[in-house]
């Protein structure tokens, strides 16, 4: 019994790699769809941190809130999107302007940080399919000589050389994953970061 299932698992391998290759391929292509829709996504709510933060502050010591509310409009940054969100509640007081800030930023972390897990899946996971790819080509290929036994090494060498082309089609696809996700994982920290400042600026102006 233990026989034939190994007969049956070499055929399954004996159909070739192929298809992991085909599978690679559209990988690569769901991946550069996520990089490229994110790196758009990014760039529409790029904002200059430091400089919107010395004009919100001396708007504030100024009390010009109409002043924030149309420096805030200008730009559809999660930052100044943060800061009118809490200004929309400010007559109930400094606890509903924290607590409808604080709501939005869990609600605006789950679009920044959308398609992410997929670059950092595809990052992890496609050298393994790629190496699963050549381990497939590796046993087709000694299964030929064991069937060809005058090819000779050349055989097995030719098989083994194709079959490489897999675990080098998996890192093709990984590296550009794991940088992409590297990168926009900075971002979102940095967005967060930078948004989790202005709102406590904002709740220590009101606070007084």
């Amino acid at each position: 019994m233990g026989v034939n299932l190994v007969e049956k698992l070499l055929a399954v391998t004996l159909l070739g790699s192929e298809w992991v290759l085909w599978l690679l391929l559209a990988l690569s292509v769901i991946s550069l769809g996520v990089i490229v829709e994110r790196a758009i996504f990014y760039a529409r709510i790029r904002l200059n941190f430091g400089t919107f933060s010395q004009e919100v502050t001396q708007k504030l010591i100024d009390e010009d809130l109409k002043g924030i509310k149309e420096l805030c409009q200008r730009t559809p940054a999660i930052e100044s999107q943060t800061i009118l969100r809490g200004l929309e509640y400010k007559e109930r007081g400094v606890d509903a302007m924290e607590q409808s800030m604080t709501g939005f930023l869990f609600g605006e972390r789950q679009k920044l940080d959308h398609g992410l897990v997929i670059l950092g899946t595809l990052g992890s996971n496609a050298p393994f399919i790629g190496l699963f790819g050549t381990v497939i080509g590796i046993i087709q290929a000694f299964h030929s000589l064991s069937t060809n036994p005058a090819g000779g090494p050349s055989v097995v060498m030719s098989g083994i050389s194709e079959a490489l082309i897999a675990t080098a089609v998996g890192l093709i696809v990984a590296i550009p994953a794991v940088i992409a996700f590297n990168l926009y994982q900075r971002i979102v920290k940095r967005k967060i970061s930078n948004s989790e400042a202005i709102k406590n600026l904002i709740i220590a102006h009101f606070s007084k």
